[in-house]
């Protein structure tokens, strides 16, 4: 009998909530669902247009159509090749191709995530946009209405630190504080600490437009943009390699093989 009369207790306490706090949490849901519903929505597995389809082989089907090569064409343009290098830049590029031969990657980072063969996922929400690979790579883009922190809170990182906002429909991207990205993925750019990456993001129809321009004071002579489209597709399914110690990729005359063992 004290056991439901201590329940009838709770269940008045809870039914007496004031009517001005119920009314007020109700206006926050209410504000919640609105910014929600003006945010857009990009759901599927996105990955750069130049590389859809591509299969374990490594081969894309828009780079081998006429050559029967991947590598007659440039199908990761957030490599560099055209970047405007100064002496640095052209000393450090030389540097990583002598390194690369028979280099393991330990993963893409950023920027070279957001033009590679993995597809991408994006989680959207009025506080942050998530931004994760198969491999699950993550960057997280603050669009609460923070500002960047302050140079001394911040330290060097493989995905650097990003800040966000939206114009529009268009999601705008500053990210400052990554590390030299081709320490982490041997073809990447080695572009220097002090880098700033700027990305436009918007729905172009099917394709998911991506305008990056990054400046350089250390490596480059001036600010570069390069624009690359993603569309929806699957991808290639593959085992997750965390971290990275069951990678099963082998080469063989310039073409990517799987071996029966994890390869050193």
């Amino acid at each position: 009998m004290m056991r439901a009369a201590i329940a009838v207790g709770l269940l008045a306490a809870a039914f007496a909530v004031p009517a001005p706090a119920l009314a007020e949490h109700h206006d926050e849901v209410d504000a919640r669902n609105e910014a929600f519903a003006a945010l857009p929505y990009w759901p599927g597995y996105w990955v750069s247009e130049d590389q859809a389809g591509t299969t374990i082989t490594g081969l894309a089907p828009a780079a081998t159509a006429s050559s029967g090569s991947s590598f007659s064409v440039n199908i990761m343009s957030l490599r560099g090749d055209n970047a405007p290098w100064n002496e640095e830049g052209q000393r450090r590029r030389a540097d990583v191709r002598a390194r690369a031969g028979g280099r393991k990657a330990t993963g893409w980072g950023y920027p070279m995530m957001m033009n590679s063969a993995t597809p991408l996922r994006y989680l959207i929400t009025p506080e942050e946009t998530i931004i994760i690979n198969f491999y699950n790579e993550a960057r997280y883009i603050y669009t609460d209405g923070r500002p960047m922190p302050a140079e001394e809170d911040m330290w060097p990182t493989t995905y650097g630190t990003s800040i966000g906002r939206w114009e529009g429909d268009t999601l705008v991207i500053e990210t400052v504080m990554v590390e030299d990205p081709s320490a982490f993925f041997h073809g990447s750019p080695p572009f220097s600490e002090e880098a700033r990456y700027v990305e436009r993001i918007r729905l172009d129809g099917d394709r998911l437009i991506n305008e990056v321009t990054v400046t350089d004071p250390v490596t480059l002579t001036g600010p570069w943009t390069v624009t690359i489209a993603h569309v929806r597709d699957p991808g290639f399914d593959r085992q997750i390699i965390l971290p990275w110690d069951n990678d099963r990729t082998g080469n063989e005359d310039g073409l990517n093989t799987i071996e029966l063992a994890p390869v050193e």
